[in-house]
């Protein structure tokens, strides 16, 4: 009796063993956890949603009512050149009146000033964007802009048809140097001597 209950847990062991070996472990394969699917990365943008002209654009000027200008300064602003104004090297500078009179919006590129007239001891013509640190310098013969703040000439050589047609002229008739001495003064010509009077003795005859 002793016998048949102690071959019972061996029968046991020897049914359960071939489904112990057919566990992935008695295969000599390690169990692996199901892979996540990879997170997918967001799409590259085609180009910049905002381009730098069209921020430039949207950008509001800023309109500071305390300025107040002149007499003087709003007759200068009527000598203005506005309209596109070619530069040299292809540039082109873009002058347009503002909504308040005598001030100006100056562009190039995707720069952009708001100006008002300065007068000028010179007699040039100035416009002048005090916050940016810009200068429009207007001549007889071209004009230029300049950043103070930059220490640069943002464009040069602009030539508006009127300033392009005094650059001409002077061209075939330039003005004379500074540097260079002034011609000496000619001479005066001589008077013509005043006859002498004639004597006494000569008059009674």
């Amino acid at each position: 009796m002793k016998t048949l209950i102690a071959a019972i847990p061996c029968a046991l062991l020897i049914v359960a063993g071939p489904a112990l070996a057919a566990t992935p472990a008695a295969n000599g394969k390690a169990a692996t956890p199901t892979a996540k699917p990879a997170a997918k990365q967001p799409g590259k943008k085609n180009g910049k949603a905002n381009s730098v002209k069209a921020i430039e654009e949207a950008t509001p000027v800023d309109d500071d009512p305390n300025v107040n200008l002149t007499a003087g300064e709003l007759e200068t602003a009527k000598k203005v050149y506005t309209g596109d104004i070619p530069c040299e090297l292809g540039a082109t500078v873009h002058i347009t009146p503002h909504k308040r009179e005598g001030f100006f919006i100056v562009r190039t590129g995707i720069q952009r000033f708001r100006m008002q007239p300065v007068e000028s001891r010179t007699g040039a013509i100035r416009l002048e964007d005090p916050r940016a640190g810009a200068m429009w310098l207007q001549l007889g013969n071209k004009s230029m802009l300049m950043s103070q703040k930059m220490g640069r000439r943002l464009a040069d050589d602009c030539m508006a048809p009127a300033q392009a047609a005094m650059a001409e002229t002077l061209k075939k008739n330039p003005l004379p140097s500074l540097l260079e001495p002034l011609p000496a003064p000619k001479p005066a010509a001589a008077e013509p001597a005043a006859p002498a009077p004639a004597a006494a003795g000569d008059a009674a005859k």
